[in-house]
């Protein structure tokens, strides 16, 4: 069968709780090795976006297709996932167990790669991110800013023995959230450098403007529940579009308003 163009189709996906529509038949096509941001006010659904495309949680309606292949089951309960690599807004480590046991635990569910190997590849992912020589070291022994750069090298651990035939989906949450100028630069640098090294493609869910400017082609605005703008990401700086500008230069008056969001 031939490989799907498309990393991530979404034909009317909805996902409804407690009777509220969180997200209301949305139709969205990644094409290989692009990178989109989807972008909107807080809460407006953008996170749950991607833990449906990461297999946390399923629709309610509508089809997921993760390279071409149709998703019907949690991540956990299939056998062989798609390369789908989350970056949570904080670094979901493991305290218990070391930064190399943190970034390679994948890897030791593949019983042909050997101690030496794994430590190898985790080592390399480390250095990808700037850091030496703390493999051993246990999360809480690392400041914040190096929690988050263990988390990416996470994202770039590759088992080259499994999911061949496609590229790895990266998937952003808030990754720039409450940093100062400064910091958010960092991060979206080392964005760029995960995207290019794990040579895949990438979806980022982001409020803030660099974030979105720096790190994608392709934007998509949520509010309130549907997909209301899309367009390249020159056509987002230009758009004279009322949910475009009003979330760009943040305007109270506009179609999102307080009540809604």
């Amino acid at each position: 069968m031939e490989k799907s163009k498309h990393a991530v189709e979404a034909k009317n996906l909805s996902i409804s709780w407690g009777g509220v529509n969180v997200l209301n038949q949305l139709n969205l096509k990644l094409n290989d090795g692009e990178k989109l941001a989807i972008v909107g006010p807080s809460g407006s659904g953008k996170s749950t976006i991607l833990k449906i495309i990461a297999g946390l949680i399923l629709p309610t309606k509508g089809e997921l297709r993760i390279f071409g292949e149709k998703q019907i089951y949690l991540r956990l309960d299939q056998n062989n996932p798609p390369d789908v690599r989350l970056v949570f807004q904080n670094p979901a480590l493991l305290g218990s167990l070391t930064i190399a046991e943190n970034v390679g635990f994948l890897l030791k569910k593949n019983k042909n790669l050997s101690k030496k190997l794994i430590h190898e590849i985790v080592c390399e992912c480390l250095a990808e991110v700037g850091l030496f020589n703390i493999e051993n070291k246990l999360p809480n022994e690392l400041s914040g800013g190096m929690q988050k750069r263990v988390s990416f090298a996470r994202a770039l651990i590759t088992d080259h023995t499994l999911n061949a035939k496609t590229k790895p989906l990266l998937l952003f949450d808030e990754p720039t959230a409450g940093l100062d100028p400064i910091a958010s630069s960092r991060i979206e640098d080392l964005i760029n450098k995960t995207n290019n090294k794990a040579n895949g493609s990438s979806i980022v869910v982001s409020h803030v403007l660099s974030t979105i400017e720096r790190t994608s082609d392709k934007v998509l605005m949520l509010y309130g529940g549907k997909f209301r703008w899309a367009g390249s990401i020159d056509e987002f700086k230009k758009s004279k579009d009322p949910y475009v500008f009003q979330f760009r230069y943040g305007k109270l008056d506009g179609p999102m308003q307080p009540k809604d969001i």
